[in-house]
């Protein structure tokens, strides 16, 4: 089988974080998501691996990922000119699938336990499509299945006023290359785009066999700011703890903490888990680190408490309050230089400074 992410679209409710590159780079427990996603499809046995790109500076993307070898993948990059739909995204892979079984995972989506077992049940099933449902407490933002009586997959239906069901699909699909011929049939729907669910549908219509599986664990579509502090937050709960870096007092660190190479946590620090250091970062004595935070590489955190927060690269904290709630973009810092209110919730972007 071959994988296919979808790295595209512009992220407009993560903005202005995606004002500076892509939404699928940015971190959830120091990993970007997109990369979460290349690891969960190699982890399937999946190792050839197309990434469609959109025009929200896809170098940022191929800068990380390069040719995929240091992930143990062969990434072919494809280009979609504009957003134009999930279907019409898969549709680009065409000639990168030829006649291989295929997975198309949406590059902002996370999935607890992976899709490894998903994958040797397609492959036994020998179905034409199969998709992955989640029951979601407003499926009228999904697409969502309908069954009958009987509990057969029907119809599915894109961001309906009235679901026919709670499930919504996933940003996960498997298919055999039929569904090719199915893309080149649609027309754009009210929103502009080419929608897989209706590809999907048409594959039914013309009596082609769609399985479905209802994941059991969590599953997050990281569109949002909330979406992605709770993915976070799912993907902490799961931390092994690790120690690769130094802590001088072991007092300093409560709970499940990862902390990474060169990463140094001073005598009077405290760092409550599950949370993440990365490599070469600095806390200094003064800092509390409070549970379900992600301070990434090289941030220097020298005064201040923070918490259920994301802090991306080379960022420098240094204030007399508090963070929470909060992601700070790659290379930003942040600074007091007055009294200010004990906490303050902020979504900051790239190479930002702000003074509290």
């Amino acid at each position: 089988m071959k994988g296919v992410i979808l790295h595209g679209g512009h992220g407009t409710r993560l903005r202005p974080l995606t004002h500076t590159g892509p939404k699928q780079l940015i971190p959830v427990a120091n990993k970007p998501i997109s990369q979460c996603v290349m690891e969960d499809l190699r982890d399937s046995g999946i190792r050839e691996i197309a990434i469609i790109l959109g025009d929200v500076m896809p170098e940022k993307v191929k800068a990380y990922y390069e040719d995929g070898s240091k992930f143990g993948v062969s990434i072919t990059y494809i280009y979609q000119d504009k957003p134009a739909g999930i279907a019409h995204a898969v549709g680009l892979a065409e000639k990168f699938v030829g006649d291989s079984p295929f997975v198309v995972y949406l590059g902002d989506n996370l999935l607890k336990g992976g899709i490894s077992k998903f994958v040797k049940e397609y492959q036994q099933k020998n179905y034409d499509a199969m998709i992955l449902l989640c029951k979601v407490e407003n499926p009228q933002q999904f697409g969502v299945a309908e069954f009958d009586a009987n509990g057969n997959l029907v119809r599915l239906v894109e961001k309906p006023k009235k679901p026919p069901s709670n499930y919504a699909l996933t940003g996960i699909y498997f298919f055999k290359p039929t569904v090719f011929s199915m893309i080149r049939k649609l027309k754009p729907s009210w929103r502009g785009e080419l929608e897989i669910t209706e590809a999907i549908q048409l594959l039914m219509d013309k009596g082609f066999t769609v399985g479905y599986r209802k994941v059991g664990g969590w599953w997050k579509d990281t569109g949002t700011v909330e979406d992605i502090l709770e993915a976070n937050i799912l993907m902490l709960d799961e931390l092994e703890p690790k120690m690769e870096g130094t802590v001088e007092d072991k007092n300093c660190i409560q709970g499940r903490v990862s902390i990474g190479k060169n990463a140094l946590v001073k005598k009077g620090a405290l760092v409550r888990g599950p949370a993440i250091i990365a490599e070469n970062a600095l806390i200094d004595g003064d800092v509390y680190v409070g549970p379900y935070t992600s301070i990434g590489n090289n941030v220097k955190m020298k005064r201040g408490e923070i918490e259920n927060s994301i802090v991306m690269e080379n960022c420098t904290i240094d204030i007399s309050t508090k963070i929470t709630d909060s992601i700070i973009g790659a290379n930003s810092e942040i600074i007091t230089n007055q009294k200010g209110p004990k906490g303050h919730r902020l979504i900051v972007g790239e190479s930002s400074k702000i003074v509290l």
